[in-house]
């Protein structure tokens, strides 16, 4: 019986690994951003007419799922961070910044240093996901996803969850407050 399980076991966790496939993401960031003090959060919604780029039901909640697992708040009301995302189904040109990794940036606070920008000539199927800070009225953060072996389909709910979480994996912040003040050690200890 023993010698079932293991092959069993085995093929399960093989599987569960083939609906996940990281995608290539590129972020840039503002030398100005307070990443270690946000603590709420909002989706931007387009005014006026309705832009279907920058509106999708898989793309927010997945959005919304992985800002509550860091530990932030969702609030209609002065959010800290709106979070703003657009869908490129056309090959495009993006002009980035070459720039040290953003843990290690948060670690020296050098507000100081350049921006060197970089160009990138993205493919067809590009998601960009942009944090901007309310308080400041600026962009501090933006994170962009493509496949290299062909682009993400929009219509396919299950490649939009995949490029949201590549994208949203290099935003690695906790919110202000949230390990301190226990939440995540308990909810540890539940499981």
């Amino acid at each position: 019986m023993k010698k079932l399980w293991t092959p069993l076991v085995v093929g399960l966790l093989f599987v569960s690994c083939l609906g996940y496939k990281e995608l290539p993401v590129e972020y840039d960031y503002s030398y100005k951003g307070n990443f270690k003090k946000y603590r709420t959060f909002d989706i931007m919604k387009p005014a006026g007419i309705t832009d279907t780029t920058m509106v999708n039901e898989v793309i927010e909640k997945s959005i919304v799922a992985r800002m509550k697992f860091l530990g932030y708040r969702q609030a209609s009301n002065k959010p800290h961070l709106i979070i703003g995302f657009k869908m490129f189904n056309d090959s495009l040109k993006f002009n980035g910044y070459i720039q040290p990794d953003i843990e290690e940036w948060v670690r020296n606070q050098k507000e100081d240093l350049n921006y060197d920008p970089q160009k990138y000539n993205l493919k067809t199927g590009t998601l960009l996901i942009q944090f901007y800070d309310r308080r400041q009225n600026r962009s501090i953060w933006q994170g962009y996803a493509t496949t290299m072996y062909g682009s993400i389909d929009f219509n396919n709910s299950r490649h939009l969850k995949n490029a949201v979480i590549s994208i949203l994996d290099k935003y690695r912040f906790w919110a202000e407050g949230f390990l301190e003040g226990g939440t995540q050690l308990a909810e540890e200890k539940d499981l």
